[in-house]
């Protein structure tokens, strides 16, 4: 048996890692960002198959099943994470976002393609007031073609991921298969900070790669910003910051105005906080290093999602920092892909 695969909103390629580590066989990548595309191309360490840059529109009306050589109902998985942005909770702005209507065409090509699973992630804002409506409809329309669906919140804290990170999972079973896959069941003891990036050398002082690891680097703090970091202690926020060194829109009480994490370190015997697309800086969460006066390297934050230590990405720092923290942590990935496998070959 083959189980082939696709990932569509493919980003750095997090689920393809863990999918091909469960045993998947990934047959396409796909995302419109040219820079994750790069990145997914430039580690044939890992990856084997072809990843194109293209629009999710780009593949319907049969093209993805032309580009991958099978007939409908053929694939084993479909996999991917339409972008999230327009539905989480630390959005400002209208509710109206050209983003959430990706969710929709991504069941529609799970309704041209008709995969025995198909597997969406998202965040768990998507059950909120922006995403809702969405939500359901895609869950009404993906049952009434044949498919049962299963939904979850899952927290990668609690599958070996180094980091606090709940996101609603959603899978698809096709009917002719059945109707009781269930989720993957916790795994015991949390993985830490001080597990994960302890190992590492200190980065250079003058903002240069470490020679031996290329995204260890410092960001470069400013005056102020480095007599914060030095004013605190692992797992402290803007809280804990003398009245002298809060910035004026923080001098309002976050119980009043909310962002109590940022301008924070992280702890070393916790799980990180979320690894988001800005986590290379202090100054938007707890995302500085436990002892040292800096943010964590584009590195730490990598292997914080259980990227490989030699895993290349391709871009600038921003670039990167975003293709990080948007990832689906490889790890989280592997435990769900097996659990699919297992299940199937449990009924077959």
């Amino acid at each position: 048996m083959r189980f082939t695969c696709v990932d569509s909103f493919s980003g750095a390629g997090g689920l393809s890692l863990g999918l091909c580590d469960a045993g998947f066989e990934i047959l396409l990548s796909f995302d419109i960002d040219k820079r994750c595309v790069e990145t997914l191309q430039s580690n044939p360490k890992y990856f084997k198959h072809p990843a194109v840059c293209e629009d999710i529109r780009n593949m319907l009306n049969g093209r993805l099943l032309d580009k991958i050589g099978l007939g409908k109902s053929e694939l084993f998985l479909l996999a991917g994470g339409p972008p999230c942005q327009g539905f989480s909770v630390q959005r400002i702005g209208d509710d109206t976002d050209s983003r959430n209507e990706l969710v929709p065409l991504y069941g529609r090509l799970v309704d041209e393609v008709r995969p025995i699973f198909f597997v969406m992630e998202n965040v768990f804002g998507i059950q909120g007031k922006r995403g809702k409506i969405i939500l359901s409809e895609l869950i009404d329309t993906m049952k009434s073609i044949g498919y049962h669906i299963h939904k979850e919140l899952l927290d990668a804290e609690d599958y070996g991921v180094p980091q606090r990170r709940k996101r609603i999972i959603l899978i698809g079973e096709r009917e002719d298969i059945g109707a009781e896959y269930s989720f993957p069941k916790p795994a015991g003891e949390k993985k830490t900070v001080r597990e994960t990036i302890e190992f590492l050398p200190e980065p250079p002082e003058d903002g240069k790669s470490h020679p031996d690891y290329p995204l260890h680097r410092r960001d470069r703090l400013s005056e102020i910003n480095l007599r914060r970091i030095k004013a605190l202690k692992e797992g402290q926020g803007r809280d804990y910051l003398p009245e002298e060194l809060l910035a004026d829109c923080h001098k309002v009480g976050s119980a009043i105005i909310g962002h109590r994490n940022v301008y924070g370190r992280m702890f070393w015997d916790e799980p990180a906080p979320t690894i988001t697309a800005r986590f290379d800086s202090f100054t938007r969460g707890l995302f500085g290093h436990p002892e040292q006066p800096r943010s964590i390297s584009l590195c730490e934050g990598a292997l914080l999602q259980t990227f490989p230590l030699d895993f290349v990405f391709k871009g600038s720092k921003i670039e990167i920092a975003r293709q990080i923290g948007n990832a689906v942590p490889p790890r989280l990935a592997k435990v769900i892909g097996e659990s699919i496998i297992s299940y199937y070959k449990g009924k077959r």
